[in-house]
């Protein structure tokens, strides 16, 4: 898949890119189980989270306290992710990529249970 997003410069993301991360965290917040994966639309492509989340991995910027509430709304109802320090986008970044990660994992297994539960013959494995 080709790759629409601006590029890091020395650890530092355009400002287009860093209110498309925004976009991707508000996204990822409103994620409703077992849906497919949100998307963003920037420059007319539209653009999973999760590759918005993995562009900005190793960006050094410091993250907007609106965004970091943000991010610590959802990391508090994760028990796994609870002492960990968000300071940055790269942090915020890391974290979002793993969580997208366990959703879409979580999201694949429920839709092979219902694809299996709902199969037509059901002698025939999936």
């Amino acid at each position: 898949m080709l790759n629409f997003l601006p590029v890091l410069h020395e650890g530092h993301a355009p400002i287009t890119l860093q209110q498309l991360f925004g976009n991707a965290l508000e996204a990822f917040d409103a994620w409703e189980d077992e849906r497919a994966e949100p998307m963003v639309i920037y420059e007319d492509h539209i653009i999973p989270i999760g590759t918005v989340f993995e562009s900005m991995r190793d960006c050094t910027d410091i993250l907007p306290r609106t965004m970091a509430d943000i991010v610590s709304d959802t990391l508090a109802r994760n028990p796994a992710t609870i002492d960990a320090e968000i300071v940055t986008f790269g942090d915020a970044a890391r974290l979002a990529t793993a969580l997208t990660e366990q959703r879409r994992l979580c999201g694949e297994t429920a839709i092979a249970a219902f694809l299996d539960h709902h199969r037509v013959d059901k002698r025939r494995p999936a």
